[in-house]
């Protein structure tokens, strides 16, 4: 039997599972049938609880339940869950880990393999921490692709015609919006722009604020956390209720304690009332739509199909607004939670080698590049960014450009790497960074060629060879986020693997020839250090004294700990520093 591949929608709000098997793609269930939500908790035994049962205790027990992890894949702090703590990517290996056993209980045999959808405008932070999840699930991680392109795979694998159609994907906590063209047998992202912080947890929200502000004029100032949470989820469901419905009746009996008396809380909430409170959000998503149209070179006018992914396009007013703006109803045939998966379910098919109609050809949505001696607005700069591969580049793509050093006798570069638009390098994001030492003593002018090669699932690898001499030096950026040696990665795994009653780990032991070592400070966690530090000297003058005191302390800590490579000195001092930060931009 031909190996299978399963295709996996690791969502902020659900995650499903498919597989494409005799020509069709099935979402296979589970308990919760084939919607997964995406929540993470403990029962009252610190038994782990994945899905529903997460989700349904959500409510009584937020301190031990977690939902909506995939908005904070790339960052480096950990997240409590009952009395331990976890990195972003350890929660998401959780629900991974188990939608494989949803998936090998329905067919009766191990899957190992699978793809993983993205949103297209994750970083490569982000994308790593993604394939790191799947490795702690005891997933070999084949490919990582869109979110958009896979939705596009089930929409038009059977198309004929040349098209070009805008892929608008709002979901529970990412918005992203591509253009593709469709011809012959290639499906081609041309361009993609989005938000990894906006989606339907942002309408939950202001419905939330909404209820909040109405028993603040009923009165009530001090509500329970469980109350809370108990208005957040009313705020989903009402939600939900208002995609269908003028009108959300909100109703939660007993919510708190008032005055020695139970205390029950009752509002009804307009459709129209909702679409006021989004409206500035979809002019952001369409803010997005016009910049996509930019840069692929195409007026409204020239799309020929409006596809609608994830479960916020449900709302009535984003398929009005974007009606109005192309002068045609947007495609809503396939279920807008399901799509993305069973195009990952496709890809993974094409993967394995079965006859699948469509080839996937996908883009890079950021700039890479690195910064030099240049004009910034018509100024003298050192850091002027140099594009090196550019936003929407089909990948896997490889690019070079030539720098000169700057000085008579130079020995030594610097090469810091960029990802972003801005003119000027330090109003991008920094990546990654390395030395290239020994350089032939020449005269100013000596050539050095920097290469960076981005593969299709987000790793970068930079390198920088002097001309002359034919010395070179090298970097994967690869942006990992905690400790990143074999060992941890191991560690990580064994984990996970516990919590689903495994006695050696998700997947048994790391692959032969990865030897756990000693931790130390990597690149990596140097440039996020650097970059942490950079941006607390920007916030200094905001914050209050005590903060204030505290930062510069955590600042000296972290450069004391950089420089003698104490690792755990360094972790325990970001994670404060970043604690900070949270709260101050909370």
């Amino acid at each position: 039997m031909m190996e299978k591949i399963l295709g996996i929608d690791l969502g902020t709000t659900n995650s499903e599972v498919a597989l494409y098997e005799n020509g069709t793609v099935t979402i296979i269930e589970g308990p919760d049938g084939k919607l997964l939500p995406s929540y993470v908790g403990l029962d009252d035994n610190n038994n782990l609880l994945v899905g529903g049962p997460a989700m349904n205790q959500f409510v009584l027990y937020p301190e031990r339940t977690i939902k909506s992890i995939k908005r904070l894949m790339g960052q480096t702090s950990p997240v409590a869950l009952g009395d331990k703590s976890y990195l972003p990517q350890e929660i998401s290996a959780m629900i991974l880990r188990h939608l494989k056993n949803i998936a090998e209980t329905s067919l009766g045999y191990s899957v190992a393999k699978a793809v993983i959808t993205v949103p297209a405008f994750f970083s490569d932070a982000q994308r790593q921490a993604t394939r790191q999840a799947g490795e702690m699930a005891g997933l070999e991680v084949v490919k990582i692709i869109n979110e958009p392109t896979a939705a596009t795979l089930v929409y038009e694998s059977g198309h004929k015609e040349a098209k070009k159609v805008l892929v608008y994907d709002l979901g529970g906590g990412t918005f992203d919006v591509s253009v593709v063209e469709l011809q012959d047998d290639v499906i081609e992202v041309i361009a993609s722009h989005g938000n990894n912080k906006l989606g339907g947890d942002d309408f939950d929200a202001l419905i939330e604020q909404h209820l909040l502000d109405q028993l603040q004029e009923e009165g009530v100032r001090d509500i329970p956390r469980q109350a809370q949470a108990r208005i957040r989820r009313a705020a989903e469901n009402a939600k939900k209720q208002l995609s269908t419905q003028p009108f959300a009746l909100i109703e939660e009996e007993y919510l708190l304690d008032r005055d020695g008396a139970p205390y029950h809380f009752r509002a009804e909430l307009s459709r129209r009332q909702y679409e006021q409170m989004i409206t500035p959000l979809l002019d952001e998503t369409l803010d997005a739509v016009h910049l996509v149209l930019h840069d692929a070179g195409l007026a409204a006018s020239m799309i020929d199909e409006i596809l609608m992914v994830g479960g916020s396009t449900r709302t009535p007013l984003v398929q009005e607004r974007l009606e109005l703006e192309f002068g045609m109803p947007p495609r809503f045939e396939v279920d807008p939670d399901l799509c993305v998966a069973g195009g990952a379910a496709l890809q993974a098919a094409m993967i394995a080698g079965e006859e699948v109609h469509a080839v996937l050809v996908d883009i890079t949505p950021y700039t890479f590049g690195i910064s030099a001696i240049g004009e910034v607005d018509g100024s003298f700069s050192l850091n002027k960014f140099v594009p090196i591969i550019k936003k929407n580049s089909p990948v896997p793509v490889t690019r070079s450009e030539v720098f000169y050093t700057s000085v008579d006798y130079q020995e030594e570069v610097d090469i810091r790497v960029y990802q972003g638009e801005a003119e000027n390098a330090l109003d991008n994001l920094e990546v990654g960074r390395f030395r290239v030492e020994g350089l032939a003593k020449c005269r100013q002018g000596s050539e050095i060629i920097a290469t960076f090669a981005l593969d299709s699932n987000g790793i970068l690898q930079v390198s920088a060879k002097e001309k002359a001499t034919g010395l070179e030096k090298s970097i994967t950026i690869d942006n990992v986020l905690a400790d990143t040696t074999a060992h941890a990665l191991q560690q990580a795994r064994e984990k996970i693997g516990r919590l689903f009653g495994d006695s050696a780990g998700a997947a048994g032991p790391l692959p032969e020839g990865t030897v756990p070592g000693m931790k130390t400070v990597t690149n990596s966690r140097k440039v996020q250090a650097e970059a942490l530090i950079e941006k607390t000297r920007t916030l200094l003058d905001k914050a209050g004294e005590d903060d204030r005191e505290d930062m510069i302390e955590l600042i000296e800590t972290i450069d004391q700990a950089l420089a003698g490579e104490a690792t755990d000195l360094l972790e325990k001092s970001m994670d404060e520093l970043s604690e900070i930060i949270f709260y101050m931009e909370s």
